[in-house]
């Protein structure tokens, strides 16, 4: 009898991610607890009021016929946000709204908005990026967008936040109560003023657009990133995006293929905007590439252990191969920075013995690693507009210096060198 009402699960498990499916399957389990007389009113209970934040993607040739909001309100749901790029809204489900949307011919897939979440875990020299400066290469006129935990409005970024979106509260200023989105913004352009030039970045007259998709303790959800990055595609000719950094990521559960966040960060990167993701910080085993890095044509971003003379991948640096079995991460950027503090944010609270002075903080991470890939890009895009995502790509991986006794799944084509640059 169960399998039978349950039956509709099968028959749309491709439709469905795994946790979606383990969801519904769930709703339909006995109770640990209880007898043959319980079991039915129990189960009515679950599978009317137990439910769970979902992403459905529609087929295209559906907006032909019906409105997204028209479909999810035929399965019993209520939209909470249309996200168009990669044809999805969110909604929340119980197992009959989830029973209505698996049996809809429209709906093509439903995936559990999971959690994403910053990389952290604690170099200019090491990356050459002075040497793009000699030339004159300051990331001038390139637009840098940081989809973090917001940017604190430091001295070092004077009158360069150019755009500030808040997905998680709304709010219009500039802010950063955890502080890991300003470190990573310093970690792209700061100018070191507070330090007569000593912290620079490598793009240090660059500008920035904040975009923060993480909250205070550094959390977020799929549906949150997806906004975030559909916002950058929305408005990037208005503000002139060049460049996407996510340090930031999730477990990576399913193909890229199949993955909304790849399929957003594909779209961002067809429209023109080089996308740096960190490689996630689950290392030394392999396979552990976070979401969406594992996507083969962003940028991924591994850490470099540069605490000390001996060079050599950081042992908390993602590995690859990738679930999808492509070699990852790309390159290796410094993952030990001093970079900005946001005064009183959590990270800043939670770091005191790692701060520098007022101004500035040491952290560890591929997250830290991933804007000094970005900047070094704001370089080259300064000298060269024209170059496409996946020139830029082409030029970052040749350019880099591999490491000996380091597996191309640990380190990819090695540290990024900006010595070895020529656009």
């Amino acid at each position: 009898m169960i399998l039978e009402e349950a039956r509709w699960i099968f028959a749309n498990r491709n439709k469905l991610c795994s946790t979606t499916k383990k969801f519904a399957l769930d709703c339909y389990r006995p109770a640990k607890f209880g007898n043959c007389m319980t079991y039915k009113p129990h189960r009515a209970l679950k599978q009317r009021f137990k439910s769970i934040p979902v992403i459905v993607q529609v087929e295209k040739s559906q907006t032909l016929e019906q409105s997204m909001s028209n479909l999810a309100s035929s399965c019993g749901c209520k939209i909470v946000k249309e996200i168009p790029t990669i044809d999805c809204f969110t909604t929340k489900v119980n197992t009959k709204n989830l029973e209505a949307l698996a049996n809809n011919k429209y709906v093509k897939k439903v995936w559990y908005d999971r959690e994403f979440k910053a990389f952290l875990d604690k170099a200019i020299p090491a990356v050459a990026s002075d040497i793009l400066s000699e030339k004159g290469l300051t990331g001038k006129e390139v637009v840098v967008a940081v989809l973090d935990t917001g940017i604190y409005e430091h001295p070092d970024l004077k009158g360069r936040i150019i755009a500030f979106k808040d997905i998680i509260k709304g709010k219009k200023d500039p802010y950063d109560d955890n502080g890991h989105g300003t470190h990573v913004a310093g970690a792209v352009a700061s100018n070191g003023s507070k330090t007569d030039g000593r912290f620079t970045a490598p793009a240090p007259d660059s500008k920035l657009v904040g975009v923060k998709v993480l909250d205070k303790v550094g959390g977020g959800s799929l549906s949150g990133i997806l906004e975030g990055i559909q916002w950058c595609i929305e408005n990037k000719e208005q503000l002139g995006i060049d460049v996407m950094n996510l340090s930031l990521g999730s477990e990576a559960d399913m193909p890229y293929t199949d993955d909304p966040v790849c399929m957003a960060v594909e779209k961002a990167w067809e429209a023109g905007i080089v996308v740096c993701v960190a490689a996630g910080n689950s290392g030394p085993q392999s396979q552990t590439i976070g979401s969406p890095g594992i996507h083969p044509k962003v940028i991924t971003v591994g850490a470099l252990d540069n605490s000390n003379s001996q060079k050599k991948v950081a042992d908390y640096s993602s590995r690859g191969p990738t679930i999808d079995g492509i070699k990852k991460p790309d390159i290796l950027a410094p993952g030990t920075i001093v970079s900005l503090r946001s005064p009183g944010s959590l990270v800043d609270r939670q770091s005191k013995n790692d701060r520098v002075d007022y101004w500035y903080t040491t952290l560890s991470g591929t997250s830290m690693a991933t804007p000094i890939c970005s900047g070094i890009i704001a370089q080259i895009l300064e000298e060269n507009s024209s170059l496409t995502p996946d020139e830029i790509k082409e030029i970052i991986v040749n350019s880099s210096v591999p490491l000996e006794n380091e597996e191309k799944n640990a380190q990819g084509a090695g540290v990024i060198n900006g010595e070895n640059i020529n656009s």
